[in-house]
């Protein structure tokens, strides 16, 4: 026989943010709790609005099931002494399996005799065990911000108001801060009211007749097929954000979608100024026409049914013409600010006690953006537009626009330098030079922005190692793992020809002129570590195997092109259908790897060729060689290591005719340095000894 089980925990309005954690830790504390309880149970599904978190759980047995398990002990040599008597080890051991000394027992294991309990107790009713359980599990949730109420101790989410708590048909009665469990529940605040749940079974539908839509899947796909059905109709295209959709789905109970207008004159501000607006302050959603751009309308998400919608549109026009008044207000003002001026105003914000002031950071972006510039050769004018977009690419940070709305920053920039007569490069590049912003997003369209935006970033990284504040584990404080990964992201989107540590001179040199806290060497050592964990990680999500990573870092990987061009040539062949063939090559380049590593350093001299075959190895060497060195330059590492593999056959008759540890010391160091100059044309492309099969 089986029961459903129904947990529901009715609270005031919780910040929707919380609300999905809320409701995913409940669900997998009961499902943890029945299963250390050995109580058996069928599907779990998990219920959320603002003012609830519930889970119900299908079929949960009556009982526990029955306990007869074995638990081993010390050996018989501790376990008794010499007369036999238990000794403590083994006592205490008794006393934590539950059972008397005289129920020990002794069994061989592996030739040793250990002492053993066997634990065995039959299963309790689960309806008694329910109340302290369920208890425990609401009792022992966290949430990201807690609160105290009344003279209560519990630290809860928000104030606890009701709890439905059914096993089947009967109440599983606790109680926590003086609220009993029942079986009653409470519909939407202002459309419904309270409810008997006779059953678990009835929970959605209970609630559904009270106008509130507990299962979050549903909810959210009655909100998208309300704006989708409105677009449709109107002919919009309207922005769904999947964090702003996230939210409103959980402001909501009973979601009816509405729309509402703004005055056309306010499109005279840039656009993203007003979604910025409407989607932060009011949860709207912008409407878009077929272009992109953005139409004096915006679409909501409304707490309740149809009545009276068109009042609540009239309610939020007006909202929204007072924010949107606002942000003309501060848009106008900012206009009245100089890029100069607002660049002197850099100087009073603190970037960091230790590196200085915004300004301070501003100039060395400068520098470094012009050092880069230099190492990329870029034409005249390119430098140009790089050094002004530096040396301006903050000064919307003290706009009141930005004040306001910190997620503008660099938008405003690029729109505030236009209309202030800057070139259209440097305009731009204000804006991408904060790109990719986030983990999946766009590098710089532009090369001027490409190059700020790793100056920034390489500055940032190399200030924060150089004072001593470098993430370890979980803490990034300062996000420099995004930046690091910004920075691979913009290499490789540009194809630049641009090694890691031509980067970190470029941002230590800046730094050194300040004085470093930590020795420069120490500094790079650390540098060079940290990013090796970027591209590792950049590598797997491209889904290279871990080994093939391995082997094609082990050949360098400041080269960031190279790294992955190289890990992408060799996974194919070593997961290809000639893979078998490719194994045999690998064994090949090993062995020549491993006895070079013996090589002494002496230089290679043909006249000391003693076989036939080490002068052929040679020449096919030399013959390979130019076209090897060719593709390398070229990023064509497929054609590099096509050329090595003509090796093979070379390298296989040479180590079966020549024996390269030769007495005669000469001849041994000559064939030693043979294969030193291969192996390190070989240890170009990757160190194939870390390859598993």
């Amino acid at each position: 026989m089986a029961r459903d089980l129904l947990l529901e925990i009715g609270l005031e309005e919780v910040p929707a943010r919380f609300v999905r954690g809320a409701m995913n830790q409940l669900k997998d504390k009961t499902a943890k709790w029945l299963s250390d309880a050995r109580i058996a149970h069928g599907e779990v599904q998990a219920y959320a609005t603002p003012r609830r978190i519930a889970v119900l759980i299908q079929g949960v047995a009556e009982k526990q099931s029955d306990m007869n398990e074995e638990a081993k002990g010390p050996s018989r040599k501790i376990a008794q002494d010499d007369q036999g008597n238990w000794s403590k080890a083994a006592l205490g051991f008794a006393r934590s399996q539950g059972v008397e000394p005289d129920q020990l027992y002794f069994r061989e294991l592996a030739g040793v005799e250990y002492v053993y309990a066997n634990k065995s107790s039959l299963g309790t009713a689960t309806s008694a065990i329910l109340p302290d359980g369920l208890l425990g599990v609401i009792t022992s949730m966290s949430f990201p911000k807690n609160m105290r109420w009344g003279s209560h101790e519990l630290r809860f989410v928000r104030p606890i108001r009701w709890m439905v708590a059914l096993f089947g048909q009967d109440i599983v009665p606790f109680e926590i801060t003086g609220v009993q469990t029942g079986n009653v529940t409470r519909g939407h605040r202002f459309l419904g009211q309270e409810t008997v749940v006779a059953e678990p079974s009835q929970y959605v539908e209970k609630l559904r007749e009270q106008q509130v839509i507990a299962d979050v899947s549903e909810r959210e796909q009655l909100i998208l097929a309300q704006i989708d059905g409105l677009a449709k109709e109107k002919g919009w295209e309207i922005a769904v954000k999947e964090d702003l959709l996230e939210e409103v789905l959980f402001l909501v109970e009973y979601p009816n979608v509405l729309f509402g207008g703004f005055d056309p004159a306010f499109l005279n501000i840039p656009q993203e100024v007003l979604i910025t607006s409407m989607r932060e302050h009011q949860r709207y959603f912008p409407v878009l026409d077929g272009e992109g751009k953005l139409l004096p309308f915006f679409v909501t998400v409304r707490n309740g049914d149809k009545r009276s919608i068109e009042l609540v549109a009239k309610g939020n026009e007006k909202v929204l013409r007072a924010r949107l008044s606002d942000a003309k207000f501060f848009y106008e003002e900012d206009h009245k600010l100089t890029i100069q001026h607002a660049l002197s105003k850099l100087e009073n914000i603190v970037y960091h006690e230790e590196l200085g002031s915004v300004a301070d950071k501003v100039r060395r972006i400068r520098a470094a953006s012009d050092l880069i510039g230099q190492q990329l050769q870029v034409d005249e004018q390119t430098a140009k537009d790089v050094s002004r977009s530096a040396a301006i690419c903050k000064f919307d940070l003290v706009s009141q626009m930005v004040y306001e709305f910190p997620e503008l920053q660099g938008i405003m920039g690029e729109d505030y330098a236009r209309k202030a007569g800057e070139r259209e490069n440097v305009a731009k590049a204000i804006n991408e030079h904060y790109q990719p912003r986030f983990s999946g997003d766009l590098a710089p369209s532009g090369l001027t922005g490409a190059i700020v935006s790793l100056a920034d970033k390489i500055d940032t990284i190399v200030g924060c190692f150089s004072i001593g504040i470098i993430p370890t584990g979980s803490q990034d404080p300062y996000a420099l793992r995004r930046q690091a990964a910004g920075i691979v992201q913009i290499v490789l989107a540009h194809g630049l020809k641009l090694q890691l540590h031509d980067l970190y001179d470029a941002a230590l040199s800046v730094h050194e002129a300040r004085g470093l806290k930590r020795p420069s060497e120490e500094i790079r050592k650390d540098l060079s570590d940290f990013f090796a964990l970027r591209v590792k990680n950049l590598l797997s999500e491209q889904g290279v195997r871990y080994d093939v990573v391995d082997a094609v870092m082990a050949a360098g990987f400041a080269d960031l092109r190279s790294v992955v061009e190289r890990a992408s040539v060799v996974q194919a062949l070593a997961a290809g259908d000639d893979r078998s063939e490719f194994k045999l090559t690998v064994e090949q380049f090993n062995r020549v790897g491993n006895l070079a590593a013996k090589a002494t350093g002496a230089a290679l001299d043909p006249a000391l060729f003693a076989e036939q075959v080490e002068k052929e190895l040679y020449e096919q060497w030399l013959q390979q060689r130019p076209v090897f060195l060719a593709a390398v330059e070229h990023g064509d590492f497929t054609k590099a290591v096509q050329s090595l593999t003509s090796l093979t056959p070379f390298i296989h008759t040479y180590f079966e005719k020549v024996m390269v540890m030769s007495p005669d010391e000469e001849v041994r160091a000559n064939r030693l340095a043979t294969l030193s100059g291969i192996a390190a044309d070989i240890a170009v492309i990757a160190d194939f000894s870390k390859l598993v099969w």
